[in-house]
């Protein structure tokens, strides 16, 4: 019989994603218990041992130990789900296995199927998943080398001179007419790349397009809000102005 209140725990190290997923769980499966979370693999460990969960969602690649890792101390004791932004042709082979996985960011129809799923598997004990780890783990490893180069290094020339900006230091890109701007905390360069093609060549779990002229490195947004006029407005660490969220990326923040 499946527990009346399954307790959960998410491990993610980029924070707005533990958010993010929390939330949406709590919107899909309100009955779920989220009983810890954790930066990594060896957080997600200890604190499996202490909570106990009943489900453990595992980003797959976190620093140090990993999902795959994690999982592997992890089962039988609890169900797994994986949480990735990159390995679609990895996971696909486990789409009618024992391991569900969510694509990042987390849909609520997708987590409609994972409840759906879970919701089955919970009434028995978990399955033995070490083959399957072990192939995910091996196709990940060959995988790797195919990962997409995500751009790393903005490049804006400033007179006669060619500025070197790493993505790390930008807080958001924003359109202006034939131009974006590029801002970080301290300085405003303006290049001519377009938006969209930023877009396509930035690693989409560092950067959110949350309207059609803007780009916002995820880490650093502190709070979503709404304004007077009901618009969702997203306040970054170290930059006095509010951004619009626009009605079609506003399923970036559901729970607002």
């Amino acid at each position: 019989m499946s527990p009346a209140q399954p307790t959960a725990l998410i491990a993610d190290d980029e924070a707005p994603m533990r958010d993010q997923l929390r939330m949406r769980l709590q919107e899909a499966w309100p009955e779920l218990r989220i009983v810890a979370e954790a930066a990594n693999g060896m957080e997600a460990v200890a604190l499996a041992e202490q909570h106990r969960p009943d489900i453990a969602f595992l980003d797959i690649r976190m620093p140090g130990m990993g999902g795959i890792e994690a999982a592997r101390q992890l089962y039988p004791r609890c169900h797994i789900v994986f949480a990735t932004a990159y390995d679609q042709y990895a996971v696909d082979a486990f789409e009618q296995g024992a391991i569900d996985y969510l694509l990042k960011p987390v849909t609520r129809e997708r987590l409609d199927t994972t409840r759906e799923r879970l919701g089955k598997r919970l009434a028995r004990a978990p399955q033995d998943i070490g083959a399957q780890l072990a192939q995910l783990g091996h196709l990940l490893r060959d995988g790797g080398a195919r990962r997409p180069n995500y751009l790393r290094w903005i490049q804006a020339q400033v007179g006669s001179s060619l500025r070197m900006i790493s993505t790390r230091e930008v807080l958001f890109f924003q359109s202006e007419d034939k131009y974006t701007r590029v801002q970080t905390a301290t300085t405003e360069l303006l290049i001519r790349k377009t938006l969209k093609e930023l877009a396509d060549e930035l690693d989409p779990d560092e950067f959110w397009r949350i309207h059609r002229s803007t780009l916002v490195r995820v880490d650093v947004i502190e709070e979503v809000s709404r304004d007077l006029r009901g618009r969702q407005m997203v306040k970054l660490r170290g930059w006095p102005e509010a951004l619009e969220v626009s009605r079609n990326n506003a399923h970036l923040f559901q729970q607002m």
